[in-house]
């Protein structure tokens, strides 16, 4: 087993190329273990190089819809009015305080993203 830090976009390829070869190794096998090794660097080369920003609430909140299969009627225990989560899903109006605190604990959307401005 041979592993190096992976710096550039030919390093990466390599990895990536290694790691299919590996894919169904054993657990507690030098195979196993250079997967494990080559899944960590990979993780942290491709994090600092092609990071991914996390969704702004409205996005986030239309996520979780179509996760739970949810329609916009769905929305009002946590919006209101029926009209107030079409503006709110049309970015016409701004989430309060109190909607924020009821989309985290009933849909379970974490609170910085739903802080986050938008």
């Amino acid at each position: 087993m041979h592993i190096k830090p992976i710096k550039t976009a030919e390093d990466h390829k390599a990895a990536l190329a290694r790691i299919e070869e590996l894919w169904d190794a054993e657990l507690n096998t030098p195979e196993g273990d250079e997967l494990e090794i080559l899944g960590t660097l990979v993780h942290v080369f491709e994090e600092v190089h092609f990071p991914i920003d996390p969704p702004n609430p409205i996005e986030a909140i239309r996520f979780r819809m179509e996760q739970q299969g949810l329609e916009d009627k769905d929305l009002v225990p946590f919006l209101g009015t029926r009209s107030r989560v079409t503006e709110i899903l049309k970015f016409q109006r701004r989430l309060s305080l109190n909607m924020i605190r009821k989309l985290h604990k009933g849909l379970n959307i974490p609170l910085d993203i739903l802080v986050k401005d938008y």
